[in-house]
């Protein structure tokens, strides 16, 4: 069934539904009088509906013209979209830039960052989430994101993969404060710990292999979705585990958390920034410009402090 309605036609409609004359719509859109009415009276025939009530002066839409104008303007505007995206992705913009963060950053960090991206009033839509450890990896090599921030571990071997280092973060060993570890003497041994149950968050890697977590031989686990949760069990002296320093650092100031030494277990890991050098476009190079930073790690940290930063609750 071929369709009656062309967007010239709904551009008439809506320019004479703003004016309230034929002749004022005319005059807007460069046409004369008789080019809108022959248009109007052929829309009338196509569809068998009447559009507007001509019983007075000025042009009153009826009923189903009304219908037709006001969704009509929704296509319109799905048009002028379709057309800015079109010349955008031309003048090598991406229609959408997928991000992907590490879940232990503080994803509040980078707000300045997209309102100052915003202020380039590009037609890249930003499409932001998170993964846990291997997963960032995994997000970046399987194409679900265009660009990995905060992926710890050993790159991967791939290929149209660049991979600059952002800074290094310090993990702690942190129990509640009232749990038996708190009271022992430092440093803490593995066969120690292993007594008591660990908490980790869960790689969410799809493909690649999941990343090991700094767990103890025989020490029983509770395995949780995310950092807010992770933070909550060792808070309620659940669980004990690693926590990147800068999170730690507010709930042991308040006495939520005791930090110990802790024998055989690595204390920083490596960050990275990394993208896919085959997704390229104007939006890609803006971020990594902005994010390629040796101190990045430290920088997003720091600014979560001056905000709300993570909490007990």
């Amino acid at each position: 069934m071929a369709i009656k309605l062309s967007l010239e036609a709904l551009e008439v409609l809506d320019a004479i539904d703003r004016t309230g004359t034929f002749a004022e719509a005319a005059d807007l859109l460069h046409k004369v009088p008789s080019t809108l009415t022959y248009l109007v009276q052929k829309i009338e025939s196509d569809l068998s509906v009447e559009l507007f009530d001509r019983s007075g002066r000025r042009a009153k839409l009826t009923p189903a013209g009304r219908v037709v104008v006001e969704e009509g303007r929704q296509l319109l505007k799905a048009a002028r979209q379709l057309e800015e995206k079109a010349q955008g992705i031309h003048q090598g913009w991406e229609s959408e830039l997928r991000i992907c963060l590490d879940e232990i950053l503080p994803f509040g960090s980078l707000w300045p960052l997209v309102r100052e991206f915003y202020t380039l009033e590009t037609i890249t839509r930003l499409r932001f989430s998170t993964e846990v450890l291997g997963g960032v990896w995994d997000a970046l090599i399987t194409r679900r994101a265009d660009l990995a921030v905060g992926a710890v571990g050993e790159p991967p071997h791939a290929a149209n993969i660049a991979v600059q280092p952002i800074g290094t973060m310090r993990h702690v060993f942190v129990v509640a404060a009232g749990h038996p570890l708190a009271a022992m003497p430092e440093p803490l041994d593995s066969g120690t710990i292993a007594r008591y149950r660990g908490v980790v968050i869960s790689d969410t890697s799809r493909e690649l292999r999941p990343q090991s977590v700094a767990t103890h031989d025989g020490q029983p686990v509770i395995i949780v979705p995310t950092l807010a949760a992770k933070l909550g069990a060792l808070c309620e002296g659940i669980a004990v585990g690693m926590l990147p320093e800068r999170v730690a650092e507010r709930a042991i100031g308040e006495g939520r958390l005791v930090a110990k030494r802790v024998t055989g277990v690595r204390e920083h890991t490596q960050c990275y920034l990394a993208w896919r050098e085959d997704k390229c476009g104007h939006a890609l190079d803006w971020w990594v410009e902005q994010l390629d930073k040796g101190d990045l790690i430290k920088r997003l940290f720091d600014y979560a402090d001056r905000g709300l930063g993570a909490t007990c609750n």
